[in-house]
């Protein structure tokens, strides 16, 4: 009798079914087929232990498993409750007649305990998609599953609970969760508010901008100044994430393990903060078995560079067309992995090694060139992918002391989110085009239409800073953002002279 069970194989973002076919033969030994590797071949001293320990028989026979389709490279130890439940059906120690009905994903200790696995949320996704009536995983993977409707998830701790399940001897109420209220009550629960940053209007209204249009800003200040603290939020003031959005997100961050046992929907916008010792691949993503680095995990969210001349060269240089195309693309030999990458870039920089060039009251202590080179850690093309450019000062004693109220993240909010409407209705015959930040080229002329006064002004600027065609239309989609968020149909001299003040970085004299 050939037995099947079925499990599923996650690739990217997106999972595929994968069906375990068990026969029993005469002979003896243990053959498994289908390009697994050696963690799903290390599974039959998993799977025979945990029958044995709770009293089920491993067969002393030649014991077949196919894993189809047999083309697909099989990864990891999450088919290991699938072997299992494929061997005891094929052997007759547990009796069903509706084995295809059922997805079963998990890993088995020697005791027979159920362990977690990643790539819970893609995975029933598929089997829902794919018409299958029960998901059984992990009982720590369960609220992850239960994102997903109309398919009955149930989450075991063991073997046996999977067993008795099945059989019907000891059925397991299948979890519930209500997502979208979950997912609404969730969406403003930040604890980070602009209500709580005293002075540094300047910057406020630049971070303003960037989340109006969905701009990446580099803030460059000393030591001190608050860019960290206004940095962490900027998420509070992002449009909330649609259910679309946050079903994506959570997607990835299930793939690469980072949900909790309780987490469901991720309903906030993500803000990754990497430190500046990571490499490559852990910031793009990739390895062996292609994972998401954090800017798949900052997808729909911000990914904040601290210290960014600190970072190295070549890991920031991978970042240039992620920027550009809004997605990764992670190739091997045998397999094309595409993560989406559709975040706000924020970083941040001291003007100098020692941190205070510029600054108001301390003096620098670097000497002759070393601001430059420090400058010159962060290439050009990159800074030309940067659309604000933002001067930090530190806060003086009076405004830190102050009793005036600040502006709270909501009030921001509210007028970000109006300019996010009159720029959805700008892009509505535009798929996959929502915020000024990601107008092509083509489309920048056609709707950052500037006055002759308009023309004349970025004409001097160009000039004098010497700015390249990327800045030109930067500085075009900042300009037409700050016109959004002032209701106004037409690019203004004023809307282009803010947005020029936002090229700090490119000033030749800058550094000196």
């Amino acid at each position: 009798m050939v037995a099947k069970a079925f499990g599923a194989a996650v690739f990217g973002v997106d999972a595929s079914i994968i069906t375990v076919e068990v026969t029993i033969m005469q002979g003896t030994g243990f053959m498994m087929v289908g390009l697994p590797d050696s963690a799903v071949k290390e599974s039959t001293q998993r799977v025979e232990s945990a029958l044995k320990f709770f009293k089920y028989k491993m067969p002393r026979q030649r014991i077949v498993i196919n894993m189809a389709p047999a083309d697909l490279r099989k990864e990891g130890s999450a088919y290991d409750l699938t072997i299992a439940i494929g061997i005891l059906h094929a052997t007759e120690q547990l009796a069903v007649h509706h084995l295809e009905s059922y997805l079963i994903m998990g890993e088995l200790s020697l005791d027979g305990m159920v362990r977690p696995i990643k790539g819970v949320l893609p995975i029933a996704i598929e089997a829902r998609k794919r018409g299958y009536q029960t998901l059984i995983v992990p009982k720590e993977n369960a609220h992850e599953a239960a994102i997903v409707n109309n398919i009955d998830v149930i989450g075991v701790a063991t073997l046996l609970e999977a067993i008795e399940h099945i059989n019907g001897t000891k059925k397991i109420e299948p979890l519930k969760k209500d997502t979208r209220e979950l997912f609404f009550h969730e969406q403003t629960q930040y604890t980070a508010d602009f209500a709580h940053v005293q002075g540094q209007e300047n910057i406020k209204r630049a971070l303003e901008i960037a989340a109006a249009g969905g701009h990446n800003v580099i803030m460059i200040g000393p030591p001190g100044a608050g860019k960290t603290m206004l940095a962490k939020r900027l998420p509070s003031i992002l449009p909330m994430m649609s259910l679309q959005e946050a079903l994506e997100t959570t997607k990835i961050h299930s793939v690469a393990g980072k949900l909790g046992a309780k987490a469901g929907l991720i309903a906030q916008r993500p803000f990754r903060a990497p430190h500046h010792t990571i490499s490559d691949v852990a910031l793009v993503g990739g390895g062996g078995i292609p994972q998401p680095g954090e800017i798949s995990l900052a997808h729909n969210g911000v990914l904040f560079l601290d210290e960014l001349p600190e970072f190295k060269r070549s890991v920031l240089e991978v970042m240039r067309q992620p920027l550009e195309e809004r997605r990764i693309t992670i190739s091997r030999a045998k397999i094309t992995v595409d993560f989406p990458a559709n975040f706000m870039l924020v970083a941040s920089m001291n003007p100098c090694p020692c941190g205070y060039y510029n600054h108001p009251e301390k003096e620098c202590v670097c000497g002759p060139g070393v601001v430059q080179r420090y400058l010159n850690k962060v290439s050009g093309p990159l800074l030309d992918r940067i659309d604000l450019h933002v001067e930090v000062t530190p806060v003086s004693f009076e405004q830190m002391t102050s009793n005036r109220p600040a502006e709270s993240s909501a009030q921001i909010r509210e007028r970000v989110v109006k300019a996010r409407a009159i720029q959805t209705e700008r892009f509505k015959n535009h798929p996959g085009i929502y915020a000024n930040a990601m107008m092509p080229s083509q489309m920048v002329k056609e709707i950052c239409i500037i006055s002759n006064p308009g023309k004349t002004l970025l004409k001097t600027a160009m000039e004098r800073l010497g700015l390249s065609a990327r800045a030109y239309d930067r500085i075009l989609k900042v300009a037409r953002t700050i016109a959004d968020l002032a209701g106004s149909p037409d690019i203004k001299i004023e809307h282009l002279a803010e947005a020029i003040q936002y090229r700090s970085l490119d000033r030749e004299n800058w550094a000196g």
